[in-house]
């Protein structure tokens, strides 16, 4: 037998490895772009950015340093410089794969964080195996932009598993949607009419605001916004505004909200500061063509009825009087158990004689019998704006939420 020469020794002292075989090594050096790992062998391995992580750019040296010791796959065994050729994200991948596909198959919720925002949903990363949250998955609400994600710790569920064809899904909304109607439960075990509750602003309509109360949204009909007149919620609220709000009715799932709370109603001291006889001065609110509707107050409106506006005969309120004009007048009529009060500015001019006087009264007796007619007529058509704007909210929550894919 003839004798080994040192080098056919020293070869034979390494181990023999092959590919898609997976090594141990201790990290000997780390550049921004590469790993260069002591594996036993006589070469050493190279892992280089793109094969120990999906994250673009990832600067190695914040990684990992020297002496760590890592496990990794042999891709080739010659790269053609005579070094080892090593994967560790594939290997990582293959481990995450296994640890979702068991998530999968036990519906387990797992946590990760955020590496991507994609035009069509979220790209999250498992042990470096990707797994992709389709944007109608994402929440239980529509949401246009998911910038807001990049980098953030979520969970979800695995919904389909194919790593073959590399479709591995995931779903947040389901657990959203769980957790929001266990939410909603307990908050219908413990609200009722009349409570006065802690909310924020979840969505601002031109018929109202949406407020989210913890479990369900409850909505704020612009009607019941103030006991004054709001022209558009928008310019008043914004999302994420907190608010403290009153609970006048609810209808199974459904939530109908106040801001008008008894103690502000300014009605309670109407009686004193509007009695028969008083001047008072306000702003024309709105006009029909029976008369013109003056805010004294925020709350508090009056009827101007077109033949208290002159002792001149006058068509409708609109010749001569406008929306937003500062008047004077002269408050004739009072009916606190109707909210009713009636103006007339004709009864601050003086009448040039008796007689014209007391045709005046006698005209006011029978026109006072109108007005009531005309504010109930008004009422009504006010009721029926408030239905139509009802409706509208109505199919509003039933489109809030888009079907999911």
């Amino acid at each position: 037998m003839s004798e080994q020469t040192f080098e056919q020794m020293l070869e034979e002292s390494f181990k023999t490895i092959h590919n898609g075989e997976v090594v141990e090594g201790t990290v000997i050096d780390v550049k921004p772009d590469e790993i260069i790992l002591n594996i036993g062998y006589k070469s050493d391995g190279i892992i280089t950015r793109n094969e120990y992580s999906n994250t673009p750019n990832l600067d190695l040296t914040t990684a990992v340093k020297v002496g760590d010791t890592m496990e990794a796959r042999v891709m080739k065994v010659n790269d053609g410089d005579g070094q080892v050729l090593l994967t560790y994200k594939r290997l990582a991948a293959d481990k995450g794969n296994k640890k979702l596909e068991e998530a999968f198959n036990n519906k387990e919720v797992l946590k990760a964080t955020v590496a991507q925002i994609l035009d069509g949903g979220l790209s999250v990363v498992v042990e470096e195996s990707r797994v992709f949250i389709p944007a109608s998955l994402v929440s239980d609400t529509y949401e246009r932009d998911l910038s807001k994600y990049l980098g953030q710790e979520i969970e979800f569920v695995i919904t389909e598993f194919n790593p073959r064809r590399r479709r591995i899904i995931g779903d947040r909304k389901q657990l959203l949607m769980a957790e929001r109607e266990k939410l909603q439960e307990e908050l219908f075990s413990r609200i009722k009419v009349g409570d006065v509750v802690d909310g924020v602003v979840k969505n601002v309509t031109d018929f109202g605001v949406f407020v989210d109360l913890g479990g369900a949204d409850g909505l704020l009909h612009i009607s019941e916004i103030s006991w004054g007149r709001v022209e558009n919620p928008k310019k008043v609220f914004k999302p994420g505004q907190e608010l403290k709000v009153l609970i006048k009715d609810i209808q199974e799932k459904k939530i109908a909200l106040s801001l008008k709370f008894a103690d502000s109603n300014p009605w309670n001291d109407a009686e004193s500061k509007y009695a028969v006889d008083k001047v008072v001065t306000g702003k024309i609110a709105r006009m029909t063509d029976f008369g013109a509707f003056v805010e004294l107050e925020p709350g508090i409106d009056a009827l101007l009825h077109v033949s208290q506006i002159s002792r001149e005969h006058i068509d409708k309120p609109a010749d001569i009087l406008k929306v937003g004009q500062e008047v004077t007048a002269k408050i004739v009529d009072f009916k606190p158990e109707d909210k009713k009060i009636s103006l007339s500015m004709k009864a601050l001019i003086e009448p040039e004689k008796k007689e014209e006087e007391a045709e005046a009264e006698e005209n006011d007796d029978v026109v006072s019998v109108d007005i009531d007619a005309e504010i109930e007529k008004a009422k009504e058509e006010e009721a029926k704006e408030e239905a139509e704007a009802e409706a509208e909210a109505d199919a509003a929550e039933s489109t809030e939420e888009p079907v999911a894919e």
